[in-house]
């Protein structure tokens, strides 16, 4: 097996490859990028690592984030002569893109990591737990393409697991859930187990959830540091302070984050309903196909919250995400408005 299997390089990758235009892969090999830091990449390639950078027309046809590298993104890249150095020309196409809407109040988005077969979603069995998140995490998998799979972390200290696993099967139907305890090593073979050689899996989850002990018990060291959580309220410090792509010993690639305690969903819309199907199924049972799920006659959905099959809190969770997601598009629409205004001025001033 090729270092570039190892990588997760397939046949579909070879085919993209293929249809790159020739100039470009005359001058190029493919390669990987396992490591992004202010425009600076850290890419993987059958030769070596090579620290790497867009070339001019590349950051001149740039238009949104997206058309630049991220960390899991394959890309043809250039050596420098004589230099353990590369110039990166293209992107190859993704197969799965994850993101959110960047911290703050700035309406940009922000790659979380690209071409990723598994998200791993890490939550805590302790009072870190927390629902709202969970239900964030899931939708910004369903739209991402890759498949999410729950890991509930620190088995060894909670008392009550089965509440937990109740908890986490109702927000996520069908999903693998595994618990897991980094310390005893219990679940971490089943995790294992989902990572084959040239699969790609994301540890996402917030500081202190175990995301870090978790890598060092899937690749067999300690090659993560680690730093306790607060013993206050459960919450941890940050360890992890980039993404990262790393090779397992064992076969298959994990990219660890930094843990993300906000997490604010981009333009994910169309991955709501299928998040929410309890409530979605519901909806179809209303009387009135518009129904607003408010005051409105027969509404299965309030007959759901009255008789406590529907929690209020998920449904309140899930008209948020409506509004969030209806903002931010609102907000996107007014900004290309803007840009769309400023480019005509800029050309009417060129005549």
């Amino acid at each position: 097996m090729t270092k570039l299997q190892q990588l997760g390089w397939t046949g579909s990758r070879e085919q993209d490859w293929s249809a790159l235009p020739e100039g470009i892969k005359m001058k190029c090999l493919p390669g990987r990028v396992a490591l992004e830091h202010k425009r600076m990449y850290r890419v993987w390639t059958e030769e070596g690592e090579w620290l790497s950078v867009c070339s001019g027309t590349m950051e001149h046809m740039a238009t949104e984030r997206r058309d630049f590298p991220a960390v899991g993104d394959w890309v043809a890249v250039e050596r420098m002569p004589g230099e353990e150095r590369g110039i990166i020309h293209s992107l190859l196409p993704r197969t799965s893109l994850f993101s959110r809407k960047s911290a703050g109040m700035t309406i940009t988005e922000q790659i979380i990591a690209a071409n990723v077969d598994i998200v791993f979603l890490v939550m805590s069995l302790n009072q870190d737990f927390n629902e709202r998140r969970l239900e964030r995490y899931l939708i910004a998998s369903y739209d991402s393409g890759a498949n999410p799979v729950i890991l509930l972390t620190k088995k060894d200290l909670c008392s009550d697991v089965d509440a937990y696993l109740e908890i986490a099967n109702r927000i996520a139907p069908g999903t693998d859930i595994i618990a897991v305890s980094s310390h005893s090593g219990e679940g971490v073979d089943e995790v294992l187990a989902m990572l084959q050689t040239g699969k790609t899996a994301a540890l996402l989850g917030s500081s202190g959830v175990g995301k870090s002990s978790l890598t060092n018990a899937l690749y067999g060291d300690g090659k993560m540091e680690i730093q306790e959580i607060r013993e206050d309220d459960a919450k941890g410090r940050h360890t992890t302070t980039h993404r990262e792509l790393l090779l397992l010993p064992q076969g298959g690639i994990l990219i660890d984050t930094p843990g993300m305690r906000e997490f604010q969903l981009w333009d994910q819309g169309d991955s709501l309903d299928e998040s929410f199907q309890d409530i979605d199924q519901l909806a179809h049972s209303c009387k009135f196909g518009d129904c607003k799920h408010t005051s409105e006659p027969d509404c299965a959905v309030q007959i759901a919250i009255a008789d406590g099959t529907l929690p209020a809190d998920r449904y309140n969770s899930y008209v948020k995400l409506q509004r969030e997601l209806a903002f931010l598009e609102e907000k996107l629409k007014r900004s290309e408005a803007k840009e769309r205004k400023t480019q005509k001025k800029s050309t009417s001033k060129k005549r």
